[in-house]
């Protein structure tokens, strides 16, 4: 009898055990979850919605093997003469969608006799800040006879070539040049990258040759095809045109864990 009555009591205990159990995984998951929107979405002070979410990123150097990268944002060879901000290692990441589309223009490319060189790709919202904050240092302008001697600093702004945002920092935008690989040097475009000036628009042609001016015209075509749309001022400039993540800004920084 003592025995049955023992058994009983344990049995009831586990079943209240279990129970309290059931009844709290669905409040715990609802924290969690709630928690995880918190971290993944944010707004910034101006209205700007903000995300650290990089599960739709991908790493370009492995969904587009031919490229080769060039990272000017993670050395010191740039605008503002430092690594900047959220480029903790020399990786370029790319939205699933922008990689694939990506990928296809490299594909056409490479039969050419030509792959694709990467300057930049996604931006951290954090590297972005760092440009803002270079731009309003009137003192700073140890690079300006690189990249932008015709300019005054306090035109950068007016002008549109520093921003609070960028589309970059959506994820879905890419700088990049023609690397030919029978000479094993890049295309010569008539101008460097981050040139701020009308030197640097697609259609420039004022003292370009007719052969730098095809080879500006070879990138462009080639990814208007694939689906990117380019930017007026800038040859190396280009924007998936069914971007996914349109109006959200990427915060996460570029390193080796970000996409783990």
């Amino acid at each position: 009898m003592m025995k049955k009555t023992i058994c009983l009591l344990l049995a009831v205990v586990l079943s209240a055990l279990v129970l309290c159990s059931c009844g709290s995984k669905p409040a715990e998951q609802a924290e969690q979850t709630t928690a995880k929107q918190e971290v993944t979405e944010m707004v910034a002070e101006d209205g700007v919605k903000l995300s650290n979410d990089a599960s739709d990123f991908v790493l370009i150097s492995e969904a587009v093997p031919d490229v080769i990268l060039e990272i000017r944002y993670y050395s010191t060879y740039n605008f503002v003469g430092k690594r900047i901000d959220g480029y903790e290692e020399p990786l370029a990441f790319l939205t699933k969608e922008a990689a694939a589309a990506l990928k296809q223009a490299s594909d056409e490319l490479v039969a050419k006799g030509y792959r694709l060189k990467i300057y930049d790709a996604y931006r951290p919202q954090m590297a972005v800040t760092n440009f803002k904050n270079w731009a309003l240092d009137a003192e700073d302008t140890k690079m300006k006879e690189y990249f932008y001697p015709e300019l005054e600093k306090d035109v950068l702004f007016p002008q549109g070539y520093i921003a609070e945002h960028s589309g970059h920092s959506r994820g879905s935008t890419v700088d990049l040049t023609l690397f030919d690989m029978k000479t094993e040097k890049e295309l010569d475009m008539g101008g460097t990258f981050d040139y701020f000036g009308e030197l640097s628009h697609p259609d420039y042609k004022e003292g370009l040759t007719e052969q730098q001016y095809a080879n500006r015209m070879l990138l462009r075509e080639t990814m208007l095809a694939h689906g990117f749309k380019p930017l007026p001022e800038e040859w190396w400039h280009f924007t998936l045109e069914k971007e996914p993540y349109p109006e959200t800004y990427f915060t996460f920084p570029i390193n080796s864990e970000a996409l783990k």
